[in-house]
């Protein structure tokens, strides 16, 4: 192997240095440059010590004696970076087959933050409507997050890629969360293959948003008023962004609840869930995960009441789920 794992190397196209940090694979490893973790092939790096040597020294001529008081100060230099948001990145790892072809045998997945803001995410990643990897973190501005490995037989079953982020400097003007789902198809997948091998490139990327949402008014459709639907998509584009997992535990509504009484807290509880239940009507979601908790089972029952007398509904269910237990109720609505 020609390089390994703590090597400093000459990244050719910008002839900075770096480390490499982890041997990927027989044609590609990851370097650090100043923080910034990247994959690059063999032949775009090479070892620094040719440029060191032949790099013309620069002489310096005598100057007068410059005391400490009339010394300049140093401007601090600040690497430029720019936003262009956050990004899911693919890297395929190749290997050989038996004709010593390159084939994919599989993809690491990445998470790339290009902007200022830190963010909390909860990712799930789906196969089929079967979650099969669900992962809880936090992402820091302008840095990438390995989130895991996908063999390449499996990117064939059109995985649907889930995020809910959350700003963990909380704004008042900015949205309390913003859910974002990403799904690839076998032919799309095939195409960004073939153009990073002729491009000569590790990686391809989507991007999963630009800027972090604004918040908007709460504005919730009141389908008793009116009956008159004038422009049904123009109006959801001035709705809050509905969600797929909404967590009814008081703690996660308000700050100052331990005064309340039982009522107030479950008052609380139901018009939020009221409010979700309709933004995911208006959005025309397909499910709806409310988390309710275990507890004596107020709060249960009294949802699955409400359900009972809603249209929208085509059936629910309170069942073990992997990330809940048994505190969660799954709504599934027919339109």
């Amino acid at each position: 192997m020609k390089y390994e794992v703590g090597d400093i190397v000459l990244i050719l196209h910008s002839q900075e240095e770096g480390e490499v940090v982890e041997i990927i694979n027989s044609e590609m490893v990851l370097v650090d440059v100043n923080g910034v973790r990247f994959p690059v092939y063999f032949d775009q790096i090479d070892f620094p010590y040719f440029k060191r040597f032949s790099e013309k020294k620069i002489v310096v001529p005598k100057r007068e004696k410059v005391y400490v008081d009339n010394l300049k100060k140093e401007e601090a230099t600040k690497k430029s970076q720019i936003h262009s948001g956050v990004w899911l990145s693919f890297l395929p790892v190749f290997e050989k087959d038996i004709f010593e072809d390159d084939v994919v045998e599989k993809f690491k997945i990445y998470l790339l933050n290009q902007t200022n803001e830190s963010y909390r995410f909860n990712y799930q990643v789906r196969f089929k409507d079967s979650s099969d990897f669900h992962l809880n973190n936090s992402i820091l501005p302008f840095k990438e997050f390995y989130l895991h490995d996908i063999p390449f037989e499996e990117m064939n079953d059109a995985p649907k890629f889930e995020f809910d982020f959350e700003l963990i400097n909380s704004n008042k003007k900015k949205a309390d969360h913003y859910e974002t789902t990403f799904k690839i198809k076998a032919k799309q997948l095939f195409q960004k293959i073939e153009e990073i091998k002729m491009k000569n490139e590790p990686t391809f990327a989507f991007q999963l948003f630009d800027h972090y949402p604004d918040k908007v008014d709460d504005v919730v459709p009141d389908y008793n008023k009116s009956t008159e639907f004038y422009n049904i998509s123009r109006a959801r584009q001035k709705l809050e962004p509905a969600r797929s997992v909404v967590d009814l535990h008081i703690e996660k509504l308000i700050d100052n609840w331990k005064g309340l009484s039982n009522f107030e807290i479950l008052t609380i509880q139901l018009n939020h869930f009221e409010k979700y239940y309709q933004l995911a009507i208006a959005h025309r979601q397909p499910n709806l995960v409310v988390i309710h908790g275990v507890g004596t089972g107020k709060l249960r029952n009294e949802i699955h009441e409400i359900l009972k007398t809603k249209k929208e509904v085509r059936t629910f269910a309170n069942q073990y789920h992997e990330r809940f237990g048994f505190g969660a109720t799954e709504i599934y609505f027919q339109y």
